[in-house]
């Protein structure tokens, strides 16, 4: 049995170090051929025989051979499934675990009985942050944590700073986003605004609004309500 065991051991270890070793000559090749190809990050097998997933720096995600003798852009899809392979790996990819971010630097407000997380990531003066948060107002039951994140330039920034800084945040929000009563001035030394954009540069959040829910989920751009009980409601509690 012991034999058997350490068998099996040395099998896997052989295993092991062929992938590595056909995954360093792929990247090898590919890093060769074409220069101007982003940093390779990982390669992956998928589904589809033959075909190996290049993660390139910046999370891209591209398709080849064994050899990288061809090099394929696009989305894979499994057809007999009704899956796109790319869009799924692509959302893994982009979530964040929930715990991670920094919600003690938010604004909360809590609808309803509130179990249903939601951090959005927004810049005061961004149209479609408006858009949502008029649609926001539809759902209940839900925790949402504002994340000021103002990328539109140094008014976005005064406005964020006056929000943060404003004894009822959650009102002074509303009433700019919703009816368009300009922030009044205010200043204060806690307003975290640079810890928050610092950790969106940290990762990746490049536009508002940005949402995350409790699994990690990541969606960017302006949804409707009814894609925001969606996607609330597909987080398994």
């Amino acid at each position: 049995m012991r034999l058997t065991r350490t068998f099996m051991a040395a099998l896997m270890l052989m295993a092991s170090s062929c992938l590595w070793a056909q995954d360093a000559n792929l990247k090898k090749n590919l890093a060769e051929r074409l220069p101007s190809l982003p940093k390779i990050e990982e390669v992956t097998k998928t589904p589809m025989p033959g075909v190996f997933e290049v993660r390139v720096q910046g999370n891209e995600l591209f398709y080849t051979d064994a050899k990288g003798d061809f090099l394929i852009q696009g989305v894979l899809i499994d057809t007999k499934q009704k899956r796109n392979l790319t869009e799924e790996r692509n959302e893994k990819l982009s979530s964040i675990a929930f715990d991670s971010i920094p919600v003690k630097y938010a604004f909360t407000q809590v609808k309803g009985n509130g179990k249903r997380k939601l951090v959005v990531f927004a810049d005061p003066n961004c149209g479609y942050c408006k858009r949502f948060e008029k649609d926001l107002q539809k759902i209940d039951n839900v925790t949402v944590y504002h994340m000021l994140y103002p990328v539109l330039g140094e008014d976005s920034k005064v406005k964020s700073k006056n929000i943060a800084c404003a004894k009822d945040r959650a009102k002074t929000w509303n009433d700019w986003m919703l009816q368009g009563v300009s922030p009044p001035a205010a200043n204060c030394d806690n307003h975290n605004i640079e810890a928050i954009f610092e950790f969106g540069k940290k990762n990746r959040i490049n536009g508002t609004p940005t949402l995350f829910v409790a699994d990690g989920t990541r969606v960017p751009g302006a949804i409707d309500a009814a894609q925001i009980e969606t996607l609330l409601n597909s987080v398994k509690q």
